[in-house]
């Protein structure tokens, strides 16, 4: 978790704190939304991963309002500070990253097989 973190900071000019909580939020979503089998390799990929969707899953109270799906992890990525434009250049490294772990086809299985995702791809 700690190379992701590193790297999404630097890439995405955000504090390592608000990327690793970025990292969990959008993480959970994935698990929910995605393709499973897909999804759990690129966990299993990131050393802390589980720990990070645990800790984001953690008061996510106004997202169960919200009915979860990607308008409520917008709003919860947007309660940690982050602008639309923010949202947008992490999820491409996010994905990006991604891709270095899991390789271009899983990688895409997963962005397709997750609903929301193609906008940011």
């Amino acid at each position: 978790m700690d190379e992701l973190t590193a790297w999404l900071a630097s890439k995405a000019g955000i504090e390592r704190t608000v990327a690793e909580k970025t990292v969990g939020i959008v993480l959970g979503y994935l698990r929910k939304e995605g393709p499973s089998d897909k999804v759990q390799a690129l966990i299993d990929k990131i050393p802390g991963a589980e720990a990070a969707i645990s800790a984001s899953e953690n008061g996510g109270g106004f997202a169960k309002l919200m009915g979860g799906g990607l308008m409520a992890v917008g709003s919860r990525l947007m309660g940690l500070g982050l602008g639309i434009n923010d949202i947008q250049n992490i999820a491409r490294e996010l994905f990006r990253f991604g891709r270095d772990k899991i390789g271009e086809d899983q990688m895409g299985a997963i962005i397709a097989g997750t609903p929301g995702l193609l906008q940011f791809a």
